[in-house]
């Protein structure tokens, strides 16, 4: 299995003092998802909860919203770089496995929608597609409608103290300062689990696709806290999760905004110490006065 953290040299430059020393970094690495064995997407992440981060990836991509549509999670054998494996840092001779291919299997019966490498309407930002289409693609193709989710009401005070709680558990940023994080939080701010990684959204992935495994899909009463921004992709894993509340440390995209306007998404933005901007889903946040019109 490849590892969270690599060790490279570093000359570092202090006060115009010049050194050498070994310097943590966080390690990134090619994974490629299969669906049913075929060759569906790649994404650059930090190895570990790879099966996670697979079947939360194809949760945001509408294949699987339950662990009854998951027959099993395999790593494809003969994946190598050719030469010297990463993963192991040994050399990898032909078809040995550097644990970068994962094969997702659906049970029997489970639709498939048509995703290829292109990508469709309904998936991420990063595939070019925006507007419009991709907004009505999201809010009809979950299956676990935000709309429909027991009611949930979030004091200030509560969603302030996030943000610290989601950093004194980044355990390998401590080491490397170069991962993005992703917790989910009960309704009482209790923390229920953190994932890491290269990309915001692969943490995401891993968080959904534990709970996916675990058999606590929809997230519908849970926040989800990101360590950066709030995309459009990081809105459309939450409400693909059917999770109520996201909330960021920075600031949401403004296709971000409209989908979790039309889904019924409450988003929250720059949430740092007491002072929050919430764009969307006011309803769920107990708010002592009236909101001024400005």
């Amino acid at each position: 299995m490849g590892r969270v953290t690599e060790r490279r040299k570093v000359v570092r430059i202090r006060d115009g003092v010049v050194s050498t020393r070994p310097d943590t970094l966080v390690t990134e690495e090619p994974m490629e998802i299969r669906l049913n064995g075929k060759p569906l997407a790649i994404t650059m992440r930090t190895p570990g909860d790879d099966f996670a981060l697979a079947v939360g990836f194809l949760v945001s991509e509408g294949v699987l919203a339950a662990t009854s549509d998951l027959r099993n999670v395999v790593y494809c054998a003969g994946a190598t770089y050719g030469g010297t494996s990463r993963s192991s840092g040994a050399e990898s001779g032909r078809g040995s496995n550097t644990y970068n291919v994962v094969d997702v299997q659906t049970a029997p019966g489970v639709a498939i929608p048509d995703i290829t490498l292109e990508r469709n309407v309904y998936t991420t930002s990063s595939c070019g597609l925006c507007g419009k289409a991709s907004l009505d693609a999201v809010r009809t193709t979950t299956r676990h409608p935000i709309a429909d989710s027991p009611p949930l009401r979030l004091t200030p005070e509560l969603l302030a103290g996030l943000p610290d709680r989601l950093r004194a558990s980044q355990r390998v940023f401590d080491r490397t300062g170069g991962l993005h994080a992703a917790a989910l939080f009960d309704e009482d701010g209790e923390l229920l689990d953190v994932r890491e990684d290269v990309g915001r959204h692969n943490a995401v992935d891993k968080l959904v696709g534990r709970a996916l495994q675990n058999g606590d899909l929809p997230l519908s009463r849970t926040v989800l806290m990101v360590s950066g921004r709030a995309s459009f992709e990081l809105a459309q894993k939450a409400v693909m999760a059917g999770i109520p509340v996201l909330a960021a440390v920075s600031a949401p995209s403004s296709l971000a905004v409209d989908l979790a306007a039309e889904t019924g998404l409450t988003l929250v933005g720059f949430l740092r110490g007491s002072s929050m901007n919430v764009y969307a889903g006011e309803d769920r946040i107990a708010l002592r006065t009236a909101v001024a019109q400005g």
